[in-house]
């Protein structure tokens, strides 16, 4: 005999900002929820929240803060009279960067409706952003958001849905670690990585455009030296590994947290307390609270010995880290490519490391796994039209994506032009990719290359220097329908460039200063300006 099963029912449309794993469990969510009340229901409109109440999720566009370099103050000013989503929006740190597993806007939403408990996961916003959900969420109470689903029977309990393998960070896969090779020449300043992975046995399709989520391991050296000052041992057993295993793979090292600060205030007393209460609640008594990570707060306070177990307790979770991709999978069969530069830097006697950065650069063999998983590009790629001119501006590891552009390209054999402008201290030592570049020259396949040098000169030079130079030739391009995209430093570097496209408006397209402006927003509502930022 056979049964026909009613087809389950959409309760979140395809409209809605949520990805078809997240549209498909909060439908469930709902169904479960609402039980018997929901026959006959239909799906709801974009931004509805189940039960009619007045407050609608977030979205990018209807979010005037969506800006990354918009300090967070202002950001929560513009958003105080808006629903609660929209406000935890705001908090985020707006670079859609996908390292959380979202973009701003779904992970602001995923937290107001409880599927999500971390607040913990917007690496760009750091301190800052958790401290603003933690105070939005205090606020919120028991008004905010959907209740928290029931728990299933016992019987039906099943392990959670992990998502896609190799395509989310919940479920990484590992990879091959092929190789590194140093991009800068003798005498620069710098030190940066060309990375090799390769991909065979694993899951993972990318296009140029996507990013690599790697899961780093914290420095041995720098463990040790936790270890030491905890006074443990680094054998001792937590959870089924070692205290020293824990603290390698699993636990953020870098800027103290703020529940670390507030334990290390309960083992202290006196004008020790009160410091150690302040930096918890986001204050800086001494001045020092941008330099302190976990070691530095143990030097701090050295009174305070916390058993090494609640000292975990008290930890961030290591977060992976994401990187743009500087391949073509046309052109690199099996394999990803990332620029990694190597972050390293001394404070108080005392050398600080970026922990990825060093794990690619000098920590990870050759030849060993490493956990990965892809993150797909949220609205940066190529033009699906082959003959639209590019327009590329990534100084520094900047270039990473537009390497893998420029592969794309002539692997495809795309008619449209290539423009690239790139820039570094010195073109001596830092000029990286310069001979691949040159041949793409050569070849026809870059059209142009300006290049911007700020530390050979009296004066400092950079791209943004450049494209205004260059301007009467770039406003023919972008008025031929180019596809303008750059990557960099959010909050500095790609507001400089924002501004000279502007600038280029006004001054070779006759715009008013407000009409420039506008040009500049028509170019990003129509898809032809896109941004890699961190």
């Amino acid at each position: 005999m056979t049964q026909h099963v009613a087809p389950p029912l959409v309760l979140i449309p395809e409209t809605a900002p949520f990805n078809d794993d997240q549209r498909a469990w909060l439908s469930g969510y709902f169904a479960a929820l609402l039980g018997p009340a929901i026959e006959g229901a239909t799906a709801l409109a974009p931004g509805e929240i189940p039960g009619g109440e007045s407050k609608k999720l977030a979205d990018n566009d209807d979010a005037p803060w969506h800006d990354p370099s918009m300090p967070l103050p202002d950001r929560m000013e513009m958003a105080k009279d808006r629903p609660e989503p929209q406000k935890l929006m705001a908090a985020m740190a707006q670079q859609d960067c996908g390292q959380c597993g979202y973009n701003c806007a779904d992970y602001a939403n995923a937290i107001f409706l409880k599927s999500e408990a971390r607040l913990n996961l917007c690496q760009p916003g750091g301190k800052e952003t958790l401290r603003m959900l933690k105070k939005l969420d205090e606020e919120f109470g028991a008004a905010g958001g959907a209740a928290p689903a029931a728990a299933a029977p016992a019987a039906e309990a099943k392990e959670p849905d992990l998502g896609p393998l190799g395509y989310c960070r919940e479920n990484p896969v590992e990879a091959l670690f092929l190789s590194r090779r140093r991009l800068n020449d003798p005498g620069g300043e710098k030190e940066t990585w060309h990375v090799e992975i390769g991909l065979d046995g694993t899951p993972i399709e990318y296009v140029v455009g996507d990013s690599l989520g790697l899961f780093p391991a914290n420095a041995p050296a720098l463990v040790d030296a936790v270890i030491a000052e905890l006074g443990a041992r680094p054998e001792r057993m937590i959870g089924g590994r070692t205290l020293r295993e824990r603290l390698l793979a699993d636990y953020s090292l870098g800027a103290a947290p703020d529940n670390l600060y507030q334990l290390l205030s309960l083992l202290t007393s006196g004008e020790a307390r009160k410091k150690a209460q302040a930096l918890a609640s986001g204050e800086d008594p001494d001045g020092d609270a941008a330099y302190l990570d976990v070691l530095g707060a143990l030097h701090k306070f050295r009174a305070a010995r916390p058993d090494a177990e609640v000292f975990l307790e008290a930890l961030d979770e290591l977060q992976p880290r994401l990187y743009s991709i500087s391949s073509s999978p046309k052109m690199d069969v099996g394999r990803v490519s990332l620029t990694v530069d190597a972050v390293r830097y001394n404070h108080r006697s005392r050398l600080r490391l970026g922990v990825a950065s060093t794990h690619l650069g000098e920590r990870l063999p050759e030849q060993t796994k490493v956990k990965v998983y892809l993150q797909k590009a949220h609205g940066f790629g190529l033009p699906e039209d082959h003959s639209k001119d590019v327009i590329m501006c990534g100084p520094g590891t900047g270039i990473a994506p537009f390497r893998a552009f420029l592969r794309e390209r002539a692997a495809t054999k795309a008619p449209g032009r290539n423009w690239l402008f790139y820039g570094h201290q010195r073109q001596a030592s830092d000029f990286f990719y310069k001979d691949e570049l040159n041949g793409l020259k050569d070849d026809k396949v870059l059209t142009r290359l300006s290049l911007a040098w700020s530390r050979d000169g009296t004066e400092k030079t950079y791209v943004q220097d450049r494209m205004r130079e260059n301007g009467a030739e770039l406003w023919k391009w972008l008025e031929g329908g180019a596809h303008f995209y750059v990557c960099g430093d959010a909050k500095r570097m790609a507001k400089d460039v924002e501004r000279a496209i502007i600038d280029v408006a006004a001054q070779h397209g006759g715009k008013s200063a407000e009409d420039a402006v506008a040009y500049l927003a028509g170019l990003k509502k129509a898809g032809r300006y896109q941004a890699d930022v961190y």
